[in-house]
């Protein structure tokens, strides 16, 4: 019994240092939420700037 003792006041201590850390993972801050935004504005431009030469130069292929 007494070598439990020390285990289990061991794995007690590392369960509520876990559950302190993890507290602060799940946080977001505003700068990661700008961040995330200009690179999805930046992805949609670049996707419609791809699009629109694509496309003109489908509507410059001569079919006749």
């Amino acid at each position: 019994m007494s070598a439990f003792t020390p285990i289990w006041t061991y794995y007690t201590v590392r369960f509520q240092a876990a559950r302190t850390d993890d507290r602060d993972r799940g946080e977001v801050s505003a700068t990661t939420v700008v961040l995330a935004a200009a690179l999805i504005a930046l992805a949609i431009a670049v996707g419609v700037l791809i699009t629109q030469r694509v496309t003109d130069k489908a509507n410059t292929i001569n079919l006749g």
